[in-house]
């Protein structure tokens, strides 16, 4: 083979592998679901809840962007699986208009619940245009509760046991965590959910000790193989997705989202996250 047909043959490689990665990237990985498993391990875990399932889902952004009757599919799969408790992590759609409360409504209808709770917090988007019409993100939480899942905005709940705290969204216009993580509620909580992870290098936190749950990030939706993803809509990017140990007592989780801002992934599959609570045999 000479140069000029081995040059040839190259770029004509080139281009299908290309073009076979783009198709992967836009209509294959967008829709593969990864359903993630860890060990969730709480100190002064209620016995009863010993062995019990917690669900993470997290930023569905159900709208016009995407195909997202796999999200409907995905929302069986999950309550097949009867979860005991399910925490949905914020931005429930990708705001243009009205026509997405007649969406989330629609796919609501699917959402999973647990076995002993659903929680929810809000995410920016939920908040509409320049994440500042409170009156959207008032009609989400509506469209939730007619769907049994209770909204948490600066609030703390027991379930079972199990004492919850959720934040309202860091970029948005409710987001208030001194009402509510004081000194007293801190050492009292379990769980922290949080939509934004750049709270967690907030002064807010009067010494919690334990596991926050985020989303906000996806992962990044593209990551080049060994590298860090180009794009994360955070300050801090070590906060990309997965467990990250905090080094002063706190676990945060960032969930990769179930759904996408746009229709492209690469190395970062949407994800739903199955964890076991357990009790913390350490302390």
């Amino acid at each position: 083979m000479n140069r000029k047909e081995f040059l040839k043959r190259s770029i004509i490689g080139t281009a299908a592998l290309g073009g076979l990665t783009g198709l992967y990237s836009w209509q294959l990985e967008p829709y593969w679901v990864d359903f993630t498993h860890h060990k969730m391990e709480i100190d002064r875990l209620p016995p009863s809840l010993d062995g019990k399932t917690l669900v993470q889902i997290s930023d569905i952004h159900i709208g016009e962007r995407f195909n997202y009757s796999y999200i409907i599919d995905t929302f069986k799969k999950v309550q097949k699986m009867a979860p005991d408790i399910i925490v949905y992590t914020g931005d429930f759609v990708s705001y243009e208009d009205e026509n997405q409360f007649r969406q989330l409504r629609e796919v609501m209808e699917f959402a999973p619940k647990g076995v002993f709770g659903s929680l929810a917090i809000l995410g920016n988007h939920d908040y509409g245009h320049g994440w500042a019409q409170p009156e959207v993100a008032h009609k989400i939480s509506g469209i939730l509760l007619e769907n049994d899942i209770r909204v948490l905005r600066n609030e703390l709940i027991n379930v079972n046991g199990l004492n919850i705290i959720g934040l309202d969204d860091y970029w948005a216009t409710n987001f208030s965590p001194e009402s509510i993580l004081t000194k007293e509620s801190a050492t009292d909580t379990h769980l922290v959910l949080c939509h934004n992870p750049d709270v967690c290098d907030l002064d807010v936190w009067h010494g919690y000790q334990g596991w926050i749950l985020a989303g906000h990030t996806h992962g990044g939706q593209v990551k080049p193989p060994f590298l860090p993803p180009p794009i994360l809509p955070v300050r801090n990017k070590r906060y990309s997705s997965g467990r990250i140990d905090l080094e002063d007592g706190r676990t945060l989780y960032i969930n990769r989202a179930l759904g996408h801002l746009y229709q492209v992934r690469f190395n970062v599959r949407p994800e739903v996250t199955f964890f076991e609570l357990k009790q913390n045999t350490l302390t």
